[in-house]
């Protein structure tokens, strides 16, 4: 049997996870880790890791496993806390919890387990894995969770082979009802404790008043752009009219001349493409969403409706990190004639698609055009249950 480093987080999902594996007869260590270390009353007040990091050293007692804490609030901020500032300073939106598992889940703590004499490390996720020997070399595949409404293969697109070789996942292959059900029969604590919502470090904090408390308010125009704007109606008749997904990636080009200013906000790195919530403009019929940020000229643009033309897309582009495949001997597919499907977020329902690959450029092609495509965010590419590569959207 191997040696096991859980990452207890004081959930339900790590602790099952930590339980099947002790039943499993493997020597199992639980390590909780601290992503989180500000002293400012709002945050610390909020931040619920306190109570986490006791309901998981509760956990390994009930269990009989060693436990540690392990702080890595350090390089958290550095990682992860900084870039997200960076990103929404730059009018673009990132994605926290993919980036937090490739840099500090299966990264800095991977490294922490192996230091402990760990053969693995495990958690919580609601994803699955195997591997296929090919030419006498094992690949490991990265498959979607069975409970439809848990998968989080999304939140580990941006794995490699080394990191899924060392990962184990216990509950991938259950429903969430299953994994309740277990943590009832095995007398933990935990069982009935609610899902945590959003990234630990932000607590009970909504992410725009986090934002603020981080990033300097500034008060611009926002900007209405009607249907038959002239930007609109260029975007419409060049998606309709491209043979190609340079055009079909583009995102319409407005100007502040061509739309009317309804209202005011603090500062447009604080909002993103698609966003209903947080304009407080009322008295327009139809909702608001945003179609478009300009941080340079601190102007948000909005349209009436989620069907607004200027939210759809028919392709995306990778930023310049390109095509970061999980697995690499999923390339064979584009030649294949497989059937590829997308997701720009996670939740999203899986859409066709298909890849366009150069040796500059790739792109990604929707069969059917897409809302809200938000550069930052993370494009995940499924073939049947395997999630196969993904990149950052530019």
């Amino acid at each position: 049997m191997a040696r096991v480093v859980v990452g207890l987080s004081g959930g339900v999902d790590s602790s099952v996870a930590a339980y099947l594996l002790k039943e499993q007869g493997h020597d199992v260590i639980g390590l909780f880790m601290r992503n989180w270390n500000d002293a400012s009353p709002t945050l610390e007040d909020e931040c619920p890791w306190i109570d986490d990091s006791r309901d998981a050293m509760m956990v390994a007692e009930q269990l009989g496993i060693p436990f540690q804490i392990l702080d890595l609030s350090a390089d958290y901020k550095t990682r992860i806390v900084d870039y997200m500032f960076a990103e929404y300073a730059a009018g673009r939106t990132p994605n926290p919890d993919v980036l937090c598992n490739r840099e500090i889940k299966f990264d800095l703590f991977l490294q922490n387990a192996l230091k402990l004499g760990a053969d693995f490390v495990a958690t919580g996720h609601y994803v699955r894995k195997d591997s296929k020997i090919i030419d006498g070399k094992e690949y490991f595949r990265l498959l979607q969770g069975k409970d439809p409404n848990k998968d989080q293969s999304y939140f580990l697109c941006q794995l490699n082979q080394e990191q899924l070789s060392r990962a184990l996942f216990p509950i991938g292959h259950l429903q969430k009802s299953e994994v309740r059900e277990i943590a009832v029969n095995a007398g933990l604590h935990v069982h009935s404790k609610k899902d945590s919502q959003g990234l630990c470090f932000i607590g009970k904090v909504s992410l725009p008043e986090f934002l603020q408390q981080q990033l300097k308010t500034k008060e611009g125009d926002v900007v209405l752009i009607d249907r038959e704007a002239p930007s609109v109606l260029d975007h419409i008749r060049r998606m309709e009219e491209a043979t190609g997904p340079e055009i079909w990636a583009e995102k319409p080009c407005f100007t502040r001349k061509e739309g009317k200013v309804i209202g005011k906000h603090k500062g447009a790195h604080f909002y993103t493409i698609g966003q209903r919530r947080g304009l407080h403009i009322g008295g327009t019929g139809l909702p608001i969403f945003v179609l478009q940020t300009d941080v340079k000229e601190n102007i948000i643009y909005v349209g009436l409706g989620e069907d607004h033309p200027a939210l759809l897309s028919k392709a995306l582009q990778a930023d310049d990190n390109g095509i970061h495949w999980v697995n690499p001997m999923a390339k064979t597919l584009l030649s294949s004639g497989k059937k590829m499907k997308a997701r720009i977020r996670y939740r999203q329902a899986l859409f066709d698609c298909e890849l366009n690959m150069t040796e500059n450029r790739q792109f990604c092609i929707f069969h059917t055009a897409q809302r809200s495509v938000t550069p930052g965010q993370f494009l995940a590419v499924y073939c049947e249950e395997e999630l196969i590569c993904s990149a950052t959207i530019k």
